[in-house]
């Protein structure tokens, strides 16, 4: 899907760009090279896919800390 025709949508829009560098970060951490361009509709699905899920488990990972500590996000 081209870079103007996302269907998920970001609940807090300014978060936007921080998402997106989190992906890239976390892309570079499972060595997938990110595209000139930024465009990763020439990926395979299971390479798009497998940044998402990493993304998932660092993001529960963070709340999990976060109630450990006692801190719970609103």
């Amino acid at each position: 899907m081209a870079q103007g025709q996302r269907t998920n949508q970001v609940l807090i829009p300014q978060a936007r760009q921080a998402l997106d560098a989190f992906k890239w970060e976390t892309a570079r951490e499972l060595g997938i090279s990110v595209p000139q361009g930024s465009y990763m509709g020439d990926l395979p699905s299971r390479v798009n896919g497998s940044i998402g899920g990493n993304m998932v488990k660092k993001m529960i990972a963070a709340y999990e800390q976060s109630l450990a500590q006692g801190s719970i996000p609103k």
